[in-house]
């Protein structure tokens, strides 16, 4: 929990906002990687006490929660009973309250959208009143990726996906060049799943280079190996173990570790979604100083020579991190006036908090800008309000519908006149 800010748990989803001059915001379990769930000199609404289930119906898939619940919480309850999430983010530890607050996307976002696509209501309680709010109405399309300012979502009712088991049919198909990953991107259309991993490292003819990840959940009777016992960073060293000669070294073994052109594999789901949640404490590694993320989305008009040099400028910079994701988005609507997934391809990084590290983002947010992308606001910690406008043209849209009583530390930084 960040400081200088109060908080008041919530147990009770009819108990009413406080009355208190200070503005508040929605905390879940804190896993946005920035500032949109914080709120310095505001108070956080604790909402890891609404963690019951309301009803779920196992012959259509309808699931009501409340909004504290996880989405580890949900899968626990809903695999074995043959559903699944139709959407999920690269964490179970995400509450369902953020993953409608920043509109979460995952591996299938050409399949089925982002999680507002499968929210089918929930209840909004504002300074104003309460509301059931289902996806016609357009207070729905605020909330939904309206980074928590709506009000606070107390409970949802969401649509799940049958599956067969816990297992998926993963297929890794190793690439030498961009033009290598966007070929099988178009390529892997069928499967459910596709996302990439990206040598950000690598420069010359070998930029680009990476694994392609395509998946299907698995048919009745497929079997794998079990999760193991999680691991965990147990100190936190005094710099950061992820640097120049590291990351080199790291990513030449982990790109040449597979020989073969194609290696297909049967996975449980928690590896295959979930790799970092088998890592305790995993940020430790970046050190004291803490991480930077940065995910972009640039439009298919400009990504092929956006992303090339996103990639260019990272590699020159000798700063990234061990996993770099890169992923084509579907043409799909955005359910949000401030949804981040859109037509493009997105390109996600962390970086250790430095000087060099500021310096390298602005370049990079240069390029996204010009290229007429966005950065994801779930995951920023530094863009400018000027990026962040041009990045989501339906902002003024949204605005009308913010609760005065709500706000939260990214807001009032975007959001500051120039």
């Amino acid at each position: 929990m960040p400081r200088h800010a109060q908080s008041q748990a919530l147990h009770d989803r009819r108990q009413p906002l406080p009355a208190t001059s200070w503005p508040l915001l929605a905390w879940g379990n804190g896993r946005s990687y920035g500032d949109s769930c914080q709120n310095t000199d505001g108070t956080l609404l604790l909402t890891r006490g609404l963690d019951r289930f309301i009803a779920f119906d196992t012959a259509t898939g309808v699931l009501r929660c409340e909004a504290g619940v996880t989405l580890g919480e949900i899968l626990a309850l809903c695999v074995p009973r043959g559903w699944f999430l139709p959407v999920t983010p690269g964490t179970q530890f995400a509450t369902v309250g953020g993953a409608i607050a920043n509109d979460v996307h995952g591996k299938n976002h050409h399949a089925r959208g982002s999680f507002g696509d499968h929210v089918r209501s929930m209840h909004l309680r504002r300074s104003d009143g309460e509301y059931d709010v289902a996806p016609r109405d357009p207070l729905f399309a605020a909330t939904v990726g309206g980074l928590g300012l709506t009000g606070l979502v107390t409970d949802a009712t969401l649509q799940l996906m049958p599956v067969d088991g816990p297992w998926m049919a993963v297929e890794s198909l190793r690439f030498d060049t961009l033009d290598g990953f966007f070929a099988l991107s178009a390529e892997s259309s069928a499967f459910e799943y596709s996302v990439a991993w990206i040598d950000c490292a690598a420069r010359g003819r070998q930029l680009g280079r990476g694994h392609f990840l395509r998946a299907s959940h698995a048919p009745r009777g497929a079997a794998g190996r079990l999760p193991g016992r999680p691991l965990a960073m147990p100190v936190t060293p005094p710099v950061s173990l992820v640097n120049r000669l590291s990351l080199r070294a790291f990513n030449a073994l982990y790109y040449h570790r597979q020989r073969r052109p194609s290696v297909r594999s049967t996975q449980h789901y928690q590896p295959y979604f979930y790799p970092l949640d088998g890592i305790g404490d995993w940020n430790r590694m970046y050190g004291r100083r803490g991480f930077l993320q940065h995910q972009c989305v640039v439009p298919p008009t400009s990504a092929r020579d956006a992303i090339p040099a996103l990639l260019t400028e990272i590699s020159r910079s000798g700063q990234g991190s061990f996993l770099a994701v890169l992923k084509e988005f579907g043409d799909r609507a955005a359910p949000g006036l401030l949804s981040f997934a859109r037509p493009g391809t997105t390109l996600a990084l962390d970086f250790p908090r430095s000087a060099a590290a500021f310096a390298l983002l602005d370049r990079l947010d240069a390029i996204v800008g010009e290229a007429g992308g966005a950065l994801y606001p779930a995951k920023d910690a530094r863009m400018s309000p000027q990026l962040f406008r041009a990045g989501f043209p339906a902002l003024d849209a949204f605005v009308p519908h913010i609760d005065p009583a709500f706000s939260s530390s990214f807001w009032r930084r975007v959001m500051e006149t120039p």
